[in-house]
């Protein structure tokens, strides 16, 4: 098994989607997002997972426990892939690069999520609006907004969320992180999106204009309140 690692040879394949694997068990997973079986169920909640070490995760959200913890800023997670995430904010490593346009991102669902903008899939629809989305991920958080459910609580305020990375971005008004910095300036951000909006000062970026006159912003919000002059 480890020797195609080296050789390329993926001799499993999905009679579903041609999609292709080096091991007989990595094959049965992935069948699982075409079945929509999920096997393995939580005790506390009910929800239910693909494979064992999903559950397994999952479960340390009731019990806590964060047993990874990362070398930079100590910051602990729940699973080994969630820390080498989360350490590329510090290492800037984005590996998983866009065939289309060459943009690179930190982790291959992203990558995903991202390669949907140019073959416009969306095959995931809300049953309750019929809104399409391009991932799984993205029809679960819309979901909550008919629900109203928000599972990230806050330990701090216990102010409640309806992603973990809102829970994240929240939590750093507690911690004052910091962990996005600007290589022009060092000036450092609580989110990747202010960076990007700060770096346009330097670049002279201005991506959203007013379809009433034209005017230019760096930033969307400054734009939705300047078309109310329109109005």
């Amino acid at each position: 098994i480890h020797q195609r690692i080296h050789s390329g040879e993926k001799p499993y394949g999905c009679d579903q989607c041609g999609k292709s694997f080096t091991q007989l068990s990595n094959l049965v997973v992935h069948q699982r997002t075409h079945t929509g079986e999920k096997p393995y169920s939580c005790d506390q909640c009910g929800k239910s997972f693909t494979t064992s070490s999903y559950l397994t995760i999952h479960q340390r959200i009731h019990t806590g426990e964060k047993p990874y913890g990362c070398d930079h800023c100590g910051k602990s997670f729940t699973g080994l892939q969630t820390l080498k995430s989360h350490q590329r904010i510090h290492t800037g490593e984005k590996p998983y690069s866009c065939n289309q346009c060459g943009k690179s991102f930190t982790t291959s669902s992203c990558l995903t999520k991202h390669q949907r903008t140019h073959t416009g899939e969306k095959s995931f629809g809300c049953d309750q609006c019929g809104k399409s989305f391009s991932h799984p991920s993205s029809l679960i958080v819309h979901q909550r907004t008919h629900t109203g459910e928000k599972p990230y609580s806050c330990d701090q305020c216990g102010k409640s969320f309806s992603t973990s990375c809102y829970l994240t971005i929240h939590q750093r008004t507690h911690t004052g992180e910091k962990p996005y910095s600007c290589d022009q300036c060092g000036k450092r951000f609580s989110t990747s999106s202010y960076l990007t909006i700060h770096q346009r000062t330097h670049t002279g970026e201005k991506p959203y204009s007013c379809d009433q006159c034209g005017k230019r912003y760096s930033d969307k919000r400054p734009l939705i309140k300047h078309q109310k002059i329109h109005t």
